[in-house]
């Protein structure tokens, strides 16, 4: 009787094991388990540049997102920087005599007057179109009044710390700190609320020019071999699919102006 008993186990447990086999068997054919096999390998095999959707964007704006270099972590570098560190406040890097900060103001500002009419170099007033804010300031040069128009770095100096620039020598960093694809003439307030804050956590408040900005931001990065967040990189390809005609390739190469 045991004997018996014992076969009929056995022979349930033969059963139970066959069918185990056979869903195994079956689940590890079917194309729902290579689908998800396919995804788990691409993601972890996913190279380091960042890959966009280029249907949504020219070709040659993903061409350049592809190119960026990209950072798994919120920084390259754990040192805190000063402001000295990016060289003498507004160098006059391309040696024309004008410091940089007056090379913008007249650059960016209409109905601009130098102190010198025969000599432009120090502008003394004009008006700026803020370019974040498109709010209008009659800007006019003084102890008071000269903060009110602002130089900004629209990659921040702190942004260009945590993203490599902490390991270029101190000539490196002056000129970045000096160039004029970088710089944008803005109202002061803006300005210091941007701080140094990367696109994926401050655009600018006049939606219209986010365009651009994510534009000028991408041409610097690209110029300076700065790397970025895939945060930061989603919020670039956030902006430009809403301006898909937006170019870099040739902006990377050439400096900038706000219009």
């Amino acid at each position: 009787m045991s004997n018996n008993r014992g076969k009929r186990e056995k022979r349930l447990a033969d059963i139970i094991s066959v069918l185990l086999l056979a869903a195994v068997l079956f689940y590890l054919f079917s194309p729902r388990f290579y689908t998800g096999l396919t995804s788990v390998w691409n993601w972890v095999s996913k190279p380091t540049n960042f890959q966009v959707n280029s249907r949504e964007l020219k070709s040659d704006v993903a061409d350049i997102l592809g190119n960026l270099r990209v950072r798994e972590t919120s920084r390259e570098s754990t040192i805190s920087y000063r402001r000295s560190d990016f060289g003498e406040p507004w160098f006059d890097e391309d040696a024309n005599g004008c410091d940089t900060r007056n090379d913008i103001l007249a650059r960016d500002l209409k109905d601009v007057v130098y102190r010198n009419p025969r000599r432009h170099c120090k502008v003394v007033s004009g008006v700026l179109v803020g370019p974040y804010t498109g709010k209008v300031i009659h800007f006019r040069s003084g102890p008071q009044t000269s903060p009110l128009v602002q130089i900004d770095h629209v990659v921040a100096l702190g942004d260009a710390w945590r993203s490599g620039a902490q390991q270029w020598s101190y000539e490196k960093r002056q000129s970045f700190a000096n160039d004029p694809l970088n710089l944008l003439a803005t109202d002061g307030k803006t300005n210091e609320d941007k701080g140094s804050m990367p696109a994926q956590e401050w655009l600018p408040p006049l939606e219209s020019y986010r365009c651009k900005y994510i534009q000028r931001q991408i041409a610097v990065k690209n110029k300076w071999n700065l790397s970025v967040t895939r945060a930061e990189l989603t919020t670039f390809e956030q902006v430009l699919r809403m301006c898909p005609e937006t170019s870099v390739s040739k902006e990377s190469k050439e400096n900038l102006s706000t219009e």
